[in-house]
């Protein structure tokens, strides 16, 4: 339901599928809002995606069609840089490129008054290091929206190194205003979820290269036990160009640490243009509509696929601990984090709980000695807890 007006400015620079997503959401929740694009065309296409949305829901009952003309009309989409500076909230939902993103923020920072506070959305970029490229670091925080951002109700607020306590505390109330579940994550790669749920794609990719199972077979054990999606349809869904680039940031900015390394049959993909549903093929082929092309049917090994879940829950569950145990963030927004922000059936914490933390030490050090590899090392937390008998507290 589209909320009555308030007296703040919202200010949106990026009117892409996700800039235009949380212009919606502002607009929704009654803010005026600015969109801003260097691209008349973006500007166009945000409008009439608009207008698609608002007449569905108007069609279904859900919306007055003086609502959806109002919501549209909350919303002014401009060319003009200048027209920012009257906002209370700047975010910034451009290229996931830092040097772009640094140069944007020091441009607005130059216009927008003293009390504006900047945000950026990226999802896997250094909030603290863009900060240090401003002049007044502290005015700069990290709103993580996810895609699309109206259905969507996970926003990770990030703050910097430097960030004004006071802005943390506005934003988490924007964001219950905004009718979003807020999770607050320190300011490390991939903050939550883009950490976290590393493991899903990469142990996935790592099974797949072994040849002993497809990716049907690895798509179709995760959702045995109660994923929506199996790791290799929603990389296609989200595209293996955004994924593989957020793997490869999360790898450098962990120093190459192996439980990140991205994959080569990844990285072939990409090179290959088989982006996923966006380029009608990826791991799977799709038609106009978005339907999967028929595959051959899969054998199911019920053993098989026991195999593969505990391979890829156990290295989940750890990626968990280990997050908790660094204090990314709380055990109570990690849980918000996976479920509200990519859908899990439950919290990898509760899941642990539910498996049992000295189960889950049991599979990783039997893949580590398989392996022989640092990627499959057990979190210390997961150790200190299976020998005291503990669980996690959520």
């Amino acid at each position: 339901m589209i909320k009555q007006e308030t007296n703040h400015s919202i200010a949106i620079v990026g009117a892409g599928a996700m800039g235009s997503g949380i212009a919606q959401v502002a607009a929704q929740a009654g803010h005026s809002v600015v969109l801003f694009d260097t691209k008349e065309q973006a500007l166009d296409r945000s409008m009439s995606e608009l207008s698609k949305v608002a007449n569905r829901q108007v069609s279904k009952g859900r919306w007055t069609q003086l609502q959806a003309d109002e919501l549209q009309g909350r919303i002014f989409r401009t060319t003009e840089m200048n027209d920012l500076k009257g906002s209370v909230l700047v975010i910034e939902a451009i290229v996931e490129d830092f040097d772009a993103k640094s140069s944007l923020f020091q441009k607005l920072e130059g216009l927008v008054p003293s009390s504006t506070i900047l945000a950026t959305n990226t999802s896997s970029l250094s909030v603290t290091a863009l900060a240090g490229r401003l002049k007044h670091p502290q005015r700069l925080i990290g709103l993580h929206f996810f895609n699309p951002a109206p259905l969507m109700a996970l926003v990770e607020i990030v703050p910097a190194l430097q960030t004004d306590v006071n802005i943390v505390a506005q934003c988490q109330t924007w964001m219950t205003a905004w009718n979003k579940s807020s999770v607050i994550a320190k300011d490390t790669p991939g903050f939550i979820v883009n950490r976290l749920a590393r493991p899903f794609y990469g142990e996935a990719l790592r099974i797949a290269e072994e040849g002993q199972y497809s990716i049907q077979t690895i798509d179709e054990a995760m959702r045995a036990i109660g994923f929506r999606m199996g790791p290799f349809q929603l990389m296609d869904l989200i595209g293996n160009d955004v994924n593989y680039a957020v793997t490869c940031t999360v790898f450098d900015a962990f120093y190459f640490d192996p439980r990140y390394r991205p994959s080569l049959i990844q990285k072939q993909h990409v090179d290959a243009g088989w982006l996923g549903k966006k380029t009608n093929r990826g791991y799977y082929s799709y038609q106009d509509d978005g339907q999967v092309l028929s595959t051959d049917k899969q054998i199911v090994d019920p053993q098989a696929q026991r195999q593969i879940s505990d391979r890829i829950l156990s290295l989940l569950i750890n990626e968990a601990a280990d997050a908790l145990r660094l204090n990314i963030a709380s055990a109570a927004d990690l849980e918000v984090a996976m479920t509200k922000g990519v859908n899990y059936p439950k919290g990898l914490l509760k899941w642990g709980n539910e498996w049992g933390i000295a189960h889950a030490l049991e599979k990783l050090e039997a893949l580590q000695k398989e392996y022989g590899e640092e990627r499959y090392r057990p979190s210390p937390l997961l150790k200190h807890m299976a020998l005291r008998g503990e669980q996690f507290a959520v």
